[in-house]
């Protein structure tokens, strides 16, 4: 490093003789006149003295050419300032004695020097940069990058050094930067050039390059990239590139999600912190996809402990080594308990005194749900949370949050109505007083256990069929991080015994949600089909958020509203109680009567019931649930 720190000494001392000695050059037209008599060897001597002092109080050794950037060429110029100075300083003291120094040298001397010092290290740059990564030029995959702004601008220079990528073009909505060039590569037109641009390039990915841009921007840029048939990939959002988590290439592909168009989530941090700091909190079913979720947002806002009620020890040992591994310093407590164990419940309650419960654990599945198993999702939606409710009551718990779901709205199905029946035991609950109850309806959550996505990329990869249900069948679809946000956005705002309903944005057809899966994962429709399957047990074709008695209010967060139920009928917790002291299990035609005693929208949908044949041979008969 020191010989190369001599090189560079040695450079900037002959850009000051080169630069000093073309000047006059200039200046006499190359003709030096016989009778002129100015000494040419003080003042470069000591513009030389001056120079070097100058690089050194500027730091300009401490450069490295080979990435010479703005920051270093600004340090060449007030270095190049100074000696500017030095000559007008020397100039007008008059230290030498004969002919005057010309004039002209005070701006032909450091705008020679600026081009000597700057050109100097650019050239360097530029031949370290050819000699390192020239032959990429015409290797790597062509790809088209959409978005000519700052975030394409980096992505541009970040990938002419990568091996795999070779940008060969740019598109942008902005109507001024059409034909234009950034950094070499031309910025063919709009979004909806697209297909054509990549048709003419012959390349078939693309990167979505706008870290700033709106949801619906990148959804729309996504499925016409996706609609031409490329392999579409995006760089992170702009919150991640501010605090340096990633870098501008760190792409990945682009994900259902992303196709969702859905803006992102701004909590209130300081309700949420105040309702979670410095308390102990339990989360029921905490090993699944809202509860594990639920940990992770509640560890950022500083909780005393967490409580992690499972009974899945597989889902309880993941969240627990996700902890060990990410949030070592938050005190977790994993335990093995059923809701419906009430001794269990007594035993958690009373050892560990929580402030807050958030009640995630429920059988969700529909299907599985209707079927031979309809006891078994009332116990433990309905039974499950009447236990660990009346426990938290009896323990003084502040706030008693039960995550609920949009099935329960006019439900058509045994898992919705179970449901429903479970935010009427939490309404007749909270008219005892003492603990808060909340409920919080949302639909389906992308990625969460049982949900369509896992499914159909099983499907995808095993080279397809994707199977759905029904052409025609929509659902409302929300990111698991966004669900848990404004699970505890509604916690912190939330009054006794309201239920809060989510904004899901515009349902999604699920045939088309297929589709984008299929193309996103690099298959067409030819390829990959789509088998239509008929409606499972207790499916409806579309979902509802609030039933149709009900009434809403709005809060102050947009994404939040209140939903106004009917009110539990006098006697409710009684008569449910006898009816769950059950002696032996009820079978699911009963149980199907007894649930419309309480849950009158209740409207058991037709579906197929299966029967096991002799032989092992399954049998399916349309029936009607009453």
């Amino acid at each position: 490093m020191k010989f190369r720190h001599f090189l560079v000494f040695l450079f900037d001392v002959l850009a000051v003789l080169i630069a000093w000695t073309a000047g006059l050059a200039i200046r006499f037209n190359l003709n030096w006149p016989d009778d002129y008599g100015f000494d040419t060897t003080m003042v470069p001597a000591l513009l030389v003295v001056i120079q070097i002092a100058a690089c050194h109080s500027l730091g300009l050794y401490r450069g490295i050419w080979a990435f010479a950037s703005v920051p270093d060429l600004k340090r060449v110029l007030y270095a190049v300032a100074v000696s500017a100075i030095g000559l007008l300083t020397i100039k007008a003291l008059s230290v030498y004695s004969g002919p005057a120094m010309p004039r002209s040298m005070l701006v032909l001397y450091p705008l020679l020097l600026a081009v000597v010092m700057c050109g100097g290290r650019i050239a360097w740059r530029m031949f370290r940069e050819h000699r390192l990564y020239g032959g990429l030029a015409k290797t790597g995959k062509p790809v088209v990058i959409v978005g000519a702004g700052t975030g394409g601008a980096m992505l541009v220079n970040a990938l002419a050094h990568s091996p795999n990528w070779r940008v060969v073009a740019l598109v942008d909505d902005d109507e001024k930067k059409w034909g234009l060039e950034l950094s070499g590569v031309r910025v063919a037109g709009g979004v909806d050039a697209l297909p054509k641009t990549l048709t003419e390039s012959k390349a078939k990915h693309v990167i979505l390059a706008m870290p700033s841009a709106a949801p619906s921007v990148i959804k729309r840029a996504a499925d016409i990239a996706v609609g031409a048939g490329a392999r579409v990939f995006i760089v992170p959002g702009l919150d991640e590139l501010m605090c340096g988590r990633v870098g501008i290439d760190a792409m990945r592909p682009i994900e259902v999600e992303d196709l969702l168009g859905r803006d992102p989530v701004h909590i209130d941090t300081a309700h949420v912190h105040r309702l979670l700091v410095d308390s102990t909190i339990l989360i029921s079913g905490a090993g699944g996809s809202i509860g594990s979720e639920l940990c992770r947002q509640i560890a950022h806002f500083g909780p005393k402990r967490l409580l992690l009620q499972e009974t899945s020890e597989f889902a309880l040992y993941s969240i627990v080594e996700w902890f060990a591994e990410n949030r070592p310093d938050t005190e977790i407590i994993p335990l093995i308990g059923d809701v419906k164990d009430e001794a269990r419940n007594e035993e958690i309650f009373s050892v560990w005194k929580p402030q807050a419960v958030f009640h995630a654990a429920a059988y969700k599945h529909v299907p599985l749900m209707e079927n031979d198993n309809a006891w078994q999702a009332v116990k433990n939606n309905v039974l499950g949370t009447l236990l660990l409710a009346r426990c938290a009551q009896r323990h003084g718990v502040e706030r008693f949050v039960m995550i609920s779901t949009d099935k329960a709205v006019n439900p058509t199905n045994v898992m919705g109505a179970t449901k429903r029946l479970a935010e009427m035991v939490c309404l007749a609950l909270a008219s005892d007083g003492g603990t808060r109850f909340e409920m919080v309806r949302f639909g389906n959550v992308l990625g969460s256990t049982g949900s369509v996505i896992p499914k159909f990329q099983q499907q995808i990869a095993r080279g397809g069929p994707v199977t759905v249900t029904h052409p025609e069948i929509t659902r409302f679809f929300m990111s698991i991080p966004e669900a848990a946000q404004l699970v505890l956005q509604a916690a912190a705002l939330g009054a006794n015994g309201d239920i809060f309903v989510l904004d899901m944005g515009e349902p999604v057809k699920i045939a088309d949600l297929a589709r984008n899966m299929i193309r996103l994962s690099g298959y067409t429709e030819a390829q990959i089909g789509i088998e239509f399957t008929g409606l499972r047990p207790g499916e409806k074709l579309y979902e509802e958020v609030l039933a149709d008695a009900e009434q809403t209010l709005p809060t102050p967060h947009p994404k939040l509203r209140i939903a106004r139920p009917r009110p539990v009928p006098p006697g409710f917790l009684p008569d449910l109680l006898a009816w769950l002291d059950q002696p032996s299990p009820l079978d699911d035609e009963t149980v199907r009567r007894d649930i419309r005693r309480w849950v009158n929208e209740y409207e058991p949908a037709q579906h197929p019931t299966s029967t096991l044949l002799p032989g092992g041979e399954r049998r399916k008969e349309a029936t009607t649930g009453h």
